[in-house]
């Protein structure tokens, strides 16, 4: 840098220092410096009456650069000295001097003695250094200052020009575009920018320097053919002429600023909208889903059969695996939409958002509540309508074979009893007669036990609301009837017999022996066969092997069954071997039982093949036990590692919620990191659930072996994915209301220490007691007036002294810290809602009075806005959000078109309705 800069200069110049040591050496950019600053100075002296004509010697006396500071600076100097003498002249120039150092300007190396020898370069140092000052260092663009501030002010203003590019001041400048790009910007109708061609630099930078000369008061401090002629104009007379323009269009600037601050706050609102309408819309379709699926779930129509009712099952799988999922991913982004738009709306200084009534985060909980209660109803109700359909199958089946054996065995039995033999037999007959019909009554009484359990079976079918309940009701009074009428016939057949008894003497007591041994034989066997058909369900491992147990029990009993079959018919034998030595007329029957040794025989062959195919039955069911059994483990095993790791995530996520280990970037990292492994943990619920389906299509409807059922593991599954996806944007929300607010982390780490300390239960929440408490541990006074920094404590001193000490507090000022921080009133307060509070205290956010302020300088200092004005400084879309929601203005000054736009901007900010 030349050594005649100042300080001040070097602190945004430095990128400039190699080329500027040499910028004075060049004849070319000397010539355009004494140019330049020349017609600067004189911008400034005429208005004083005066003006210089040679830089370096109209300022050697001092006079006229004292009076050249009073006039930028508007402040009145020390007394010159008005003598000749070079004594004078140097008291004169050092006065300058010296305000020029009060301003700030550190000055290196410019003495007044070179300025009163003439010395041109120290002469043109010092004058930049004043256009630096008090022209350039100021200039204030979007937080940079000085010359990067001015670059990106000409960048921003000419950016809608496509053939100009500014990117420095000297060569971006040379084809005088840029210079036409500023005034045509601003003033559009001085210049026909479409007419200026980039390949005539010459016309381009005479024309602009002529409109400004003479329409915008900017003197003419550059020559055309200098600029063009040199290879790179001198910088700091390009930097002096564009800091003209800057100020000569300082007021659009201003509007400018009042255009952006009003795009600002209505982009803000814009989103917010859209971010209510889009919670809106999807609250409506989920509460719509839930209303179309509870009914669905509370449907309790019984099915007849078990093929309908596992469709039914089916189904129900069909919801829970594929449309239930979607459905509680939705639920989650709405409690992650509404908290992040909530959040998003206390960053901006806007009211808290409260959905359409229903709609509240609360009515979709209850109302996902109430589908989840009549799902696991639902559920429930479908496992016991199987287990009674299959109870029904059992018992209808059962029912059918007692009935069909019944009705077989009664079969003739009526015509039996009503034969009238007995009138034209002998007595040997009538006493065969009657042994036979006590015979026949032994086996009635044998099948007593069968009706009364087909008749429990038929009263059990009815009270488990069979289908089919008419047909077998029908069928169990026809066999009751039929078993009243064979008691009578029985009984009337028995007094015929015995008023005919006295006439009968003789009766073969073999044939009597036979038929009361072969009677109880016939039904054990009868007994045994019903028994060995009968059908059976288990469900468990024990009841199959009590039924084997049971299977082998009787099978031991088969070697002394067959003694008695021997001995049944060795007393037929016995007959037939006296009738054939003694040539007995028995017309070839016993008269006592209508039981035949072939009969005996006949049944007993069945039952010996009978008992083989129970065994393969009962092998059968053990096998399909063990089958269930292995896959009751196989469950087991999964969920009793799957259930603890659920719970064991959901501690550690709690843990990290509430500890302070690192920033919230680590924080986030190590949540995310935690939901990582979690989402990659979902094949093992999958392959659970595939275990589950398993043991379902098996119907196994307990397990022994663990204490978790699927519901559990999906319930906790989707509780963990819901803590995780909440905690992350907690944590999110932190980092926002953080870098939103200015908060730094030790500030973040001192509110977590307190919260977490009075968060004595780690429910990640306060009561209103606890957050009083905390309040006051960080300091802060909850009286009802403002704490009195007095050095004494007064009255209301000492009231705050025993607040802190945790008595009596304001209630008012506690009512309204409440009102903010639990909108809702559900009598808790979050980590989120109190790091927002503590921000909030000390925000400098945007406010209704800085928007209402921004929109009278975009207005002109009018109290009303008009169409044109709007349209003019807003962009289209942002201008027509505004004249769409502005009322008429209906003051007294009031023009055709007028908007209001203070009640407007009240309303932004939730003091007005828009």
């Amino acid at each position: 840098m030349d050594h005649y800069d100042s300080q001040q200069t070097n602190d945004y110049m430095q990128p400039e220092e190699d080329w500027d040591r040499d910028l004075l050496l060049d004849p070319a950019w000397e010539k355009q410096q004494r140019k330049t600053f020349t017609a600067w100075c004189n911008s400034h002296l005429r208005k004083a009456g005066t003006q210089i004509e040679n830089i370096e010697e109209d300022f050697r006396d001092g006079l006229k650069l004292m009076l050249l500071l009073e006039v930028i600076s508007g402040e009145r100097l020390a007394k010159p000295e008005r003598g000749k003498m070079r004594v004078h002249k140097i008291s004169n120039v050092n006065k300058a001097l010296d305000f020029i150092a009060s301003k700030g300007v550190k000055l290196v190396s410019i003495g007044a003695e070179e300025i009163v020898d003439g010395n041109v370069k120290m002469t043109l140092g010092m004058i930049w250094t004043i256009i630096l000052r008090f022209a350039i260092q100021d200039i204030s663009v979007e937080e940079t200052s000085a010359k990067e501030g001015l670059l990106l002010w000409c960048q921003r203003k000419t950016a809608p020009y496509k053939n100009v590019n500014i990117q420095n001041f000297h060569i971006s400048w040379k084809d005088g575009l840029g210079f036409c790009a500023l005034i045509h910007r601003h003033r559009p109708e001085l210049i026909d920018y479409g007419k200026l061609r980039k390949d005539d630099p010459l016309t381009n930078l005479n024309t602009a320097f002529d409109v400004a000369e003479k329409y915008l008061d900017i003197p003419k401090m550059l020559d055309a053919e200098d600029i063009v002629g040199t290879a790179r104009p001198d910088e700091k007379a390009i930097m002096t002429y564009v800091s003209s323009f800057y100020h000569a269009f300082s007021g659009a600037q201003k509007a400018e600023t009042a255009a952006n601050r009003i795009c600002k706050v209505l982009a803000v609102n814009q989103e917010n909208e859209q971010l209510m309408e889009d919670y809106e819309k999807l609250a409506s379709d989920l509460l719509e889903w839930i209303r179309r699926t509870v009914p669905w779930l509370e449907n309790r129509t019984p099915e007849n059969t078990m093929q309908a009712m596992q469709q039914k099952l089916e189904d129900f799988r069909d919801y829970r695996r594929l449309h239930k999922p979607p459905k509680v991913q939705e639920k989650c982004q709405l409690e992650i939409n509404f908290n992040t738009l909530q959040t998003k709306l206390r960053l901006s200084n806007r009211p808290a958002f409260m959905p359409s009534e229903g709609k509240m985060v609360s009515d979709i909980n209850n109302a996902w509540g109430g589908l989840e209660q009549a799902e696991k109803g639902y559920e429930e109700w479908q496992l016991n309508e199987i287990r009674r359909l299959e109870r029904l199958d059992h018992l209808a089946e059962k029912f059918r074979q007692k009935a069909s054996i019944h009705e077989a065995w009664t079969d003739g039995k009526e015509a039996m009893l009503q034969q009238k033999d007995y009138e034209i037999a002998t007595l040997s007959e009538i006493k065969a007669l009657l042994k036979k019909h006590e015979a026949f009554e032994s086996d009635l009484a044998a099948h007593q036990d069968r009706v009364e359990q087909i008749a429990a079976i038929a009263q059990e079918l009815n009270e488990l609301d069979y289908y089919n309940s008419p047909s077998v009701n029908a069928r169990c009074q026809k066999i009751c009837d039929q078993w009243d009428n064979l008691g009578a016939l029985t009984q009337k057949r028995r007094e015929a017999l015995e008023r005919t008894e006295k006439l009968l003497e003789t009766i073969d007591q073999l044939y009597l022996e036979y038929a009361k041994r072969a009677a109880p034989f016939n039904n054990w066997m009868e007994g045994a066969m019903e028994d060995l058909q009968d059908t059976f369900i288990v469900h468990t491992i024990e009841e199959i092997q009590g039924l084997t147990t049971a299977h082998e029990q009787f099978k031991a009993t088969l070697p002394d069954a067959d003694k008695e079959r021997q001995a049944i018919l060795g007393i037929h034998n016995e007959v037939t071997k006296i009738v054939q030595t003694y040539h007995v007329n028995m017309a070839g029957t016993n008269p006592y039982t209508t039981i035949t040794p072939q009969e005996i025989n006949g049944k007993w062959d069945h039952v010996r093949q009978l008992v083989p195919r129970r065994d393969q039955a009962l092998m059968e069911e053990h096998t399909r036990q063990q089958q269930n059994e292995r896959l009751r483990k196989q469950f087991a095993a999964q969920a009793n590692v799957i259930g603890p790791w659920i719970q064991t995530k959901m501690e550690e996520i709690g843990r990290i919620s509430i500890e302070m280990h690192g920033t919230l970037e680590d924080q986030l990292n190590h949540l995310r990191q935690y939901e990582k492994s979690i989402v990659n943990y979902k094949p093992k619920i999958d392959q659970l659930e595939g275990d589950h389906q398993q043991i379902q299509e098996a119907l196994i409807f307990d397990n022994k072996h663990t204490n978790y059922t699927m519901e559990h593991i999906r319930v906790g599954w989707e509780q963990l994915l819901t803590t995780i996806a909440r905690t992350i944007n907690e944590v999110e929300n932190q980092i926002l209301t953080r870098d939103a607010k200015g908060i730094s982390q030790e500030q973040m780490n001192e509110f977590r220490a307190s919260f977490n300390h009075f968060d004595r239960d780690h429910s990640g929440t306060l009561g209103p007691e606890e957050f009083k408490a905390c309040l006051i541990s960080l300091g802060y006074d909850i009286g009802n007036d403002p704490q009195k920094k007095t050095g004494m404590m007064d009255t209301d001193d000492f009231r705050a002294c025993l607040i802190s000490m945790g008595y009596n507090m304001g209630e008012a000022e506690f009512a309204r810290i409440m009102s903010i921080v639990d909108p809702n009133r559900i009598g808790v307060v979050t980590f989120q809602a109190f790091i927002d509070f503590m921000s909030r205290e000390t925000a400098d956010t945007d406010t209704a009075d800085q928007v209402m302020a921004s929109f009278k300088i975009l207005a002109g200092d009018k109290n009303y806005i008009t169409l044109d004005e709007l349209r003019r400084e807003l962009p289209p879309d942002q201008a027509e959000y505004c004249i769409a929601r502005m009322a008429p203005y209906t003051g007294p000054d009031a023009v055709p078109g007028a908007l209001d736009y203070m009640s407007f901007s009240t309303a932004l900010y939730g003091e007005s309705d828009l």
